[in-house]
């Protein structure tokens, strides 16, 4: 059993877009309150990331009592309610998973269009009420647990000593280092030895715990830099984690953060300074 702190929280309302930092998050199966509840996706319904469009992560994201705004730099912003007016149905996918979806309408889609500089239309989507998405690797993350609109599980958690190994490893190479935001975790931990997050099998704290259940295989997205939108031209981070900590059972792609179900505590208030523990 290792301690640690919980040093960071992060949702991200929209996927692919800019997070946002709390001080304290609800606890719920999907995930933090909040986190990747609309997408953006392209005319046909296929989902937008930044493997395609690194211009999201200059798109900001303000939550509040009624909903997420949107901004970017000489865009201004746009709102979206939490509460939906039943916007037009629109079927989507997130990897191997079909999805019912709801339109956010077309003055959001002009919005966010224009702000990614897109002449086809953007779309911005949030799942359909009832719906409840299907999970299409029960091997990996068990046969009840379901998400919005996260790449794989609920919960990512990142440790603040396996990024320091990293960026030893990329100054060794004359790299700059880089923050914890290429990786987009929801939970952040101080403490810990580098990568034992993935030797372990739960994170806790006061009346809470979450299963660590899967190394989280990263893509070229860490090569993105989340402040100007522009990919690395060494393929950096990517090329060293490669190196440094390969995903188990994987031909090439390295892993960096855990992949976490929720283990007990639905709708437990989590802060950032609790105590921790890491169980193996």
């Amino acid at each position: 059993m290792e301690q640690a702190i919980l040093a960071g929280l992060y949702v991200y309302p929209v996927k692919s877009m800019k997070g946002i930092a709390l001080d304290a998050a609800t606890l719920t199966a999907k995930g933090l309150e909040h986190d990747r509840r609309w997408m953006a996706v392209r005319p046909d319904g296929r989902f937008l990331t930044q493997r395609d469009e690194p211009r999201l992560a200059l798109i900001h994201t303000r939550l509040d009592e009624l909903g997420v705004t949107l901004s970017r730099d000489g865009h201004g912003s746009i709102s979206i309610p939490f509460a939906s007016d039943g916007g037009a149905p629109l079927q989507t996918r997130v990897w191997q998973d079909d999805c019912a979806a709801l339109d956010e309408g077309d003055e959001v889609s002009r919005w966010l269009s224009a702000a990614l500089g897109k002449a086809e239309s953007v779309r911005l989507v949030r799942m359909a009420a009832g719906f409840e998405r299907p999970q299409s690797q029960p091997q990996r993350f068990g046969e009840d647990t379901t998400t919005v609109f996260a790449d794989a599980a609920p919960f990512l958690v990142a440790s603040e000593s396996s990024l320091e190994s990293l960026n030893r490893e990329l100054q060794a190479q004359g790299h700059a280092p880089v923050p914890m935001n290429r990786f987009r975790p929801n939970i952040v931990v101080r403490g810990l030895r580098p990568f034992s997050e993935h030797r372990a099998a739960a994170l806790a704290g006061e009346g809470w715990s979450i299963a660590l259940v899967d190394h989280c295989v990263r893509c070229l997205v860490t090569t993105v830099d989340q402040e100007t939108a522009r990919r690395d031209p060494a393929r950096e981070p990517y090329q060293t984690l490669r190196r440094l900590n390969p995903a188990p059972g994987e031909k090439s792609p390295p892993a960096f953060a855990q992949n976490a179900v929720l283990g007990s505590g639905a709708g437990a208030r989590i802060a950032v300074g609790a105590a921790l523990t890491l169980d193996a």
